[in-house]
């Protein structure tokens, strides 16, 4: 599943996702996903990702919160017209979940600005349609 959101920042996250079928263990509640984030800088400047903060909900309506520096160990900056993409993953106890959030940036002019992600979904396959 591909998902994309920008509301209105110069940044334009997209995201893809995958279950992850040989770590997942769905007899002991354990079901790994991955996803592929690009992030693509829309403005006229340098953009540095400073932070990340994500809601995790699983189908149960359990909430986990994660935040921290960067991403996958990067503080990577993202030029005018340019993208940046990794790949991470998240754990669920239940086939289907949720994840949103946002990322903190700094312009080359030290602004500070925050780049939302749209809430997608996380599920094996076949599960929803």
């Amino acid at each position: 599943m591909t998902t994309s959101s920008n509301l209105g920042s110069p940044i334009k996250v997209s995201v893809e996702t995958f279950f992850i079928e040989g770590q997942s263990e769905p007899d002991k509640s354990k079901f790994v996903f991955a996803y592929t984030i690009t992030i693509k800088n829309h403005s006229l400047c340098s953009a540095k990702l400073l932070n990340r903060y994500w809601l995790i909900t699983d189908a149960d309506g359990k909430e986990t919160e994660v935040e921290g520096e960067g991403v996958v160990g990067e503080q990577p900056t993202i030029a005018p017209g340019e993208s940046y993409s990794y790949t991470s993953g998240s754990v669920l106890d239940t086939p289907l979940g949720t994840m949103q959030g946002h990322y903190t940036f700094r312009n080359e002019f030290g602004t500070e600005f925050e780049a939302p992600i749209s809430v997608f979904r996380l599920s094996i396959p076949n599960l929803v349609h």
